[in-house]
């Protein structure tokens, strides 16, 4: 009899036996060969090699082909374009209906044989690609091929894309705004392509199509002309470097699907070629001359004669005076023939596109002239200005966009530097899908244009501090881009769908569940509403002279005239609705509301950081991957949070300073107090969220940054560093209540000194001086004379110029100081042909060349039946300066001291000065 011992060893060799003979009969690897045709476009050629990567990673063994004959045996799945010889062999082979497909560009159809073989039928080659990119994202959701498919799709978008800026948070030494030549010691990414093919991977992953790189003047760093060799801005060996980069760009963009656009300004050039002919390199002011048009007419052909497939972006606004005949002779006079030029060098017809960019322009004129010279043309505008604050945008400026829709042209929607979000993260699903909606339904668009969702101009970096290997902003801001990029393919998804989609893609990206997943996207889209809610009811501009998270004084708030209002913001950019000093109005007069009232937006705000809280921290015990970064999109829910109670404690002290204005009641003012020290607790605490998380707010370091404050040399970009500003404020404003308790309600402060005036050489054309206590015409050929005007310029020495010649030609001031001067301009504070208009960063990069984009007494002065007057103060060195000022007609108010301190508060003189007293609270 056998022991039970070895009984038992012989049970357990005979199992293993039947194991092992089990593992060595498995069915073989399944094999699939993948074919394309004869040659095939790189486009398809690399969608297929997609597709062959996610079948490899389920176990399939794949071969690979070209030819234009189909397999007869095997499983099969053939890529190519409509017309195709292979494709047409297939269709016949495995007898599958023959369909008649209207074109459509992008588009794919995805089909299964009864013999289980697939097709992927691009209507073009970037169809064929994304039908490839489709299968491939089935089978890695699903882990295997499907056993039947029948899809098809196409882009509602006809463009879909988004921007890269070569260009820096600071100026480079000796150089101005947008200028910047292309090096590796300034731009040190531009050179690394292992970036550049992980950035444009995940933009032909979301299915986008158009790259835009942005700069200046790009010419000089990538083109040498021969009746120009001084022109160019970098050395051999750099241009050398340029050259590589730029094409090995291009033709991975190419085989991606992806169109390159390289974006310039006008009037711009090199400053070799400045320095050589003794101009400067920008000045939106002078008029065009030929050696300017001729080299960049020139430059315009090399570059298209070396790159005839990308395509190029023109900015007329900006580095030349926005409005008028000019822009229509430069586009069509040096723009599109420079482009004509380089076309037939290369002996082409086939028009490379160009994108008129809208901005600072009258861009339905420039087109109605050149669209009978250059058919391949696309406009291009601002979404929301430069920031995101609705998706029901109306107004003026929803008339412009309807208007560029119906050229004839397609025109792209641009969501631009988004001044109001950056730094926080953003990722509202709800919020963009609307937008997109809008820009179809409310605006007639057709293509997108994304920017970075932060930190533009520190490209490729975020601005978190995470130690010494920064954050990219691709990796981190990864669900802005695919969002944007999923809706500008089809905003018309079901929105139970999308909520589905994503938790998945979020519980995916945290190693949780869907529900927790679904408390992520929660967070995401209650803090996505505060931002926008809060620069559309509260803020001065959608510009990017702004960083909303850095908060406001108090005098914004109530008067935000005096620091040059964009009223776009309040008549276009969000529903219908009341400023605060409109509610203030209203309620005072016991008048109903209209709209979206600022108590509508402190009471949503409040609860929406309230509700970002509470979802982000319900997912938080249960994150298993990433961990990191869900702290830091945590954090950003916090930062939103006291953000939002920030602004609704201001905005209610600020309604209640300006019932103040009505009631003389003092008890108006102490109410605010509380609420003004309880803003300053809650930007406390977001200045301790945010010391140790972040580098800095706003990515633009330079003096164009104005609102809440100057960020001259790279300073108060950091809530640590505004904080002290705003105890102040409150230490101020309470001081000043108090004060007005003591004296019966008059301020008690000291009254501004007037200016006294210096004395400079003039080497330009005046026609003598005149004081405003002497009731002088201010003109020499009229009799305008001053009726009201502010006691702080009655000292000042007014410089007599022709009106007539102001609004011909513009006015030209040439003088040699010895000694640090300021000159004050008066600007008349309405839009029209006959005003010099004021200096304005949201559409003149070079507004504050002279520090003088800040408004320094508003509404100082005024006329009988004329706009009042606006002072601005421009600053100049010892030395000979000239200045040139728009065409229209301003005051030249004289010069004062390079020292002198110039107060910087509204005179209010068209009211009698009634806000004098308000902006004397703060000061």
């Amino acid at each position: 009899m056998m022991k039970a011992s070895v009984k038992i060893q012989l049970i357990i060799a005979g199992l293993f036996c039947f194991f092992n003979g089990f593992a060595n009969t498995a069915a073989p690897q399944q094999i699939i060969t993948v074919v394309t045709p004869l040659k095939a476009n790189v486009r398809v050629d690399f969608g297929a090699k997609k597709l062959t990567t996610a079948l490899t990673s389920i176990g399939y063994k794949v071969n690979t082909s070209h030819q234009n004959t189909t397999p007869t045996s095997g499983k099969v799945i053939v890529i190519g374009i409509t017309g195709d010889a292979l494709l047409i062999k297939a269709i016949s082979a495995w007898h599958m209906p023959m369909k008649k497909i209207a074109f459509v560009k992008e588009g794919f159809f995805i089909s299964t044989s009864s013999q289980k073989n697939i097709i992927v039928q691009g209507l073009d080659n970037s169809g064929a690609l994304y039908g490839c990119i489709e299968l491939a994202d089935q089978i890695k959701a699903t882990g295997k091929l499907p056993e039947t498919i029948n899809v098809s799709d196409h882009p509602e978008m006809v463009l879909r894309g988004a921007c890269i800026g070569l260009q820096k948070s600071t100026y480079l030494p000796g150089r101005g705004v947008y200028e910047y030549p292309y090096t590796e010691a300034t731009f040190p990414w531009f050179y690394d392509k292992q970036l550049w093919i992980k950035y444009l991977d995940q933009m032909v992953e979301n299915r986008m199509n158009s790259l835009y790189l942005w700069n200046g003047h790009p010419f000089a760093s990538l083109v040498k002309l021969k009746e120009y060799p001084y022109a160019i801005e970098v050395d051999d060996a750099t241009f050398k470097k340029n050259e590589e980069i730029y094409r090995f760009l291009t033709e991975e963009a190419d085989k991606r699907g992806i169109w390159v656009i390289q974006m310039f300004y006008n009037i711009m050039v090199s400053k070799p070629f400045a320095e050589y002919n003794h101009i400067k390199t920008q000045d939106r002011n002078r008029p065009i001359i030929p050696l300017i048009s001729d080299y960049t007419r020139k430059s315009i052909a090399a570059f298209v004669e070396k790159y005839p497939n990308v395509g190029l972006m023109v900015c007329l606004g900006e580095a030349m005076e926005g409005v008028g005949q000019d822009d229509v002779d430069w586009f069509t006079k040096t723009i599109i023939p420079g482009v004509k030029d380089g076309l037939k060098a290369l002996g082409k017809t086939d028009e490379p596109p160009i994108v008129l960019r809208a901005h600072d322009t009258d861009a339905p004129m420039v087109m109605k002239y050149a669209l009978p010279l250059y058919k391949n043309l696309y406009t291009e505008a601002k979404y929301n200005g430069e920031a995101l604050t609705t998706y029901t945008p109306h107004g003026p400026w929803a008339d412009l966009h309807r208007t560029l829709s119906h050229l004839g042209s397609v025109q792209i929607e641009n969501i631009h530097i988004m001044a109001n979000l950056e730094p926080f993260r953003y990722g509202s699903a709800d919020f963009i899908q609307k937008c997109v909606l809008a820009m179809h339904n409310v605006y007639g668009s057709n293509g997108l244009h994304i920017y970075p969702q932060a930190s533009y101009w520190d490209w490729p970096y975020s601005a978190d501090n995470a130690g010494t290997n920064r954050l990219l902003q691709t990796d981190r801001d990864w669900i802005w881009y695919k969002e944007w990029a999923r809706y500008s393919w089809n905003c018309h998804r079901d929105r139970e769908q999308e909520k589905t989609y994503w938790d998945k893609q979020l519980a995916e990206k945290y190693g949780t569940d869907t529900k927790h997943g679904a408390d992520i996207l929660e967070a995401y889209e209650q803090s996505g509403e505060i931002a926008p809610k809060l620069l559309r009811r509260f803020g001065i501009t959608d510009g990017n002279r702004q960083t909303l998270t850095l908060g406001m004084f108090m005098s914004q708030l109530v008067n935000p005239e005096r620091y040059g209002l964009f009223t776009l913001l309040y008549n276009s950019e969000g529903p219908e609705g009341e400023m605060l000093s409109e509610y203030a109005k209203r309620e005072w007069k016991h008048q109903p509301h209209i709209g979206e009232t600022p108590v509508n937006v402190i009471n949503d705000v409040i609860a929406h950081g309230k509700a970002a809280v509470a979802a982000i921290e319900a997912a938080s015990p249960a994150i298993k991957a990433d961990k990191a970064e869900f702290t830091r999109l945590k954090n950003d829910m916090y930062c939103y949070n006291e953000l939002a109670d920030f602004y609704a404690d201001k905005a209610n002290a600020a309604l209640l300073v300006l019932k103040y204005k009505y009631s003389n009641n003092i008890a108006d003012l102490q109410a605010a107090i509380p609420y003004l020290k309880s803003s300053v607790t809650h930007f406390q605490k977001l200045s301790d969220l945010t010391k140790n998380t972040y580098l800095y707010a706003n990515s633009m370091q330079t003096s164009q940054r104005k609102i809440p404050i100057g960020g001259n040399d790279g300073k108060m970009k950091t809530w640590v560093e505004l904080l002290p500003k705003y105890e102040a404020e409150l230490k101020t404003f309470t001081h000043n209540v108090d004060s007005l308790k003591q004296h019966q309600g008059e301020p008690s402060v000291d009254k501004n000194p007037p200016l006294n005036p210096v004395n400079v050489t003039w080497h330009s054309k005046t026609e003598g001086i005149y004081s405003f206590p002497k009731g002088e015409s201010v003109y020499s050929d009229t009799t305008l004379k001053t009726s009201v005007y502010d006691d702080v310029l009655k000292n000042l020495q007014g410089v007599r110029l022709s009106q007539k010649e102001q609004i011909a030609k513009g006015t030209t001031l040439k003088f040699t100081t010895d000694k640090p001067v300021k000159l004050l301009v008066g600007f008349f504070k309405e839009k029209g042909k006959n005003y010099s208009p004021e200096p304005t960063l949201e559409n003149d990069a070079s507004a504050n060349d002279y520090n003088q984009a800040e408004i320094k007494i508003g509404n100082a002065i005024v006329f009988a039946d004329m706009p009042p007057v606006n002072i601005h103060a421009y600053s100049f060195a010892a030395g000979t300066h000239t200045l040139t000022l728009a065409k229209g007609e301003c005051l030249v108010l004289g010069f004062v001291d390079g020292n002198a301190t110039i107060p910087v508060y509204d005179a209010a003189m068209h009211k009698g000065g009634a806000n004098k007293k308000i902006d004397a609270l703060f000061q």
